[in-house]
């Protein structure tokens, strides 16, 4: 009877001890995210990507309303049959701004998701290398999780998880 209660005591408090000693860490992924060079340059290529689409939709909405104040100028001149065609030309030509935006708005989305996954699987293999390095159990990311208390016994590893990427 001794034994087994010696058997479950140890079965219980060895977990305790082991969970006593576990490390965990913290980092703030967005601390570390802003100021990688490929952040720096996937940014400036949507910047630009977004100045190309910018520009086009201005010159859409340019030749739309110049298209249209010609129409409202000269539509009690003009016979019904041609009235009647150049409203559907502008009618067809606002369709088609609008048809360009949503495409530019879904390709910008694309083209953001595109540029940062490899941002973000180069982030997670050095916050792995650093968690082995560091022998923690849990690296919580406190940018994309919310965490609610912080201890003084977690250790900040955002620091060296810039490192790990050459970062200073």
């Amino acid at each position: 009877m001794l034994k087994k209660f010696a058997l479950l005591a140890v079965m219980f408090i060895l977990p305790l001890g082991v969970m006593a000693q576990a490390k965990f860490a913290h980092m703030n992924s967005q601390d570390v995210i802003t100021v990688m060079p490929e952040f720096t340059k996937a940014q400036a290529d949507l910047e630009a990507l977004s100045k190309q689409y910018t520009e086009e939709m201005q010159r859409s909405e340019q030749e739309f309303n110049r298209k249209y104040q010609e129409l409202i100028q000269q539509q009690d001149s003009l016979p019904k049959n041609i009235l009647e065609r150049r409203q559907k030309e502008v009618q067809d030509m606002a369709q088609r701004q609008q048809q360009f935006q949503q495409e530019a708005y879904q390709a910008m989305e694309k083209a953001q998701q595109e540029a940062m996954v490899p941002i973000y699987n180069k982030l997670n293999e050095a916050v792995q290398a650093v968690g082995k390095a560091e022998g923690v159990i849990y690296i919580f990311d406190v940018a994309r999780t919310p965490v609610a208390y912080i201890g003084t016994e977690s250790i900040d590893v955002t620091a060296k998880v810039k490192a790990q990427l050459g970062i200073k």
